[in-house]
């Protein structure tokens, strides 16, 4: 039978036919996202840290800059001298001692709401019920998808640090420096001339010493 052959149906056959109303349309939505996230964290980071040095520190530093840019007929010159004599001695002991004694107690693995107390359970469903409402009519009547997220995390993070650095030190730098130039010029001489005597004596008479003591009582 090709379409044209096709018996419409009757008013009576059009009424007999059952149909379910869509919702308003702001009624209706994708996705229906309901997160609850129960944190409980113990953080202890108990930190020591101890520090000792002897330092000498000395820079003597001599410069001279001469320059002639773009000039004719110029003369420049730059003469730098630096004589140092430096002596550095450390009589003594640097000494670093860091002591930490700790007693962290996170034995509580109960997640409640800061009261002490346990939240109540959910009410369970009631014998023989699904849960899906058998009304046609609210089947569509809602969210497409509905998702529920309960999360409950308790941590208990303990870091404890001891530290402990010593150090003798003896630094010297003497720096000499002279700069000349002629830039796009003509009939100019440049003459740079950096002469240095360092004289630099160093010597550490003492101890260096870092200890460290840690004791930890961790309950978890």
């Amino acid at each position: 039978m090709s379409d044209s052959q096709q018996t419409p149906l009757s008013q009576d056959e059009l009424a007999a036919e059952a149909a379910t109303a869509l919702p308003d349309k702001e009624v209706i939505s994708l996705l229906d996202l309901n997160v609850d996230l129960d944190l409980a964290l113990d953080v202890a980071a108990p930190i020591d840290l101890a520090v000792a040095a002897n330092a000498n520190v000395a820079a003597p530093i001599d410069a001279a800059v001469a320059a002639n840019v773009l000039s004719v007929g110029s003369q420049a010159a730059a003469l730098s001298s630096q004589d140092a004599l430096i002596d550095q001695g450390i009589t003594g002991s640097a000494i670093a001692h860091g002591g930490q004694d700790s007693t962290i107690d996170q034995g509580n693995d109960v997640v409640d709401d800061g009261t002490g107390m346990t939240p109540a359970p959910a009410p369970a469903p009631a014998p023989g019920g699904t849960g899906v409402s058998a009304d046609p009519d609210q089947l569509l009547d809602g969210d497409l998808l509905n998702v529920n997220v309960n999360a409950n995390l308790d941590a208990d993070l303990a870091a404890p640090i001891a530290g402990a650095v010593a150090a003798n030190a003896n630094v010297a730098a003497p720096i000499d420096a002279a700069v000349a130039a002629n830039v796009a010029s003509v009939g100019s001489s440049a003459t740079s001339i950096a002469d240095q005597d360092a004289l630099i004596t160093q010597h550490i008479d003492g101890t260096a010493e870092a200890t460290t003591d840690q004791t930890s009582d961790i309950e978890q």
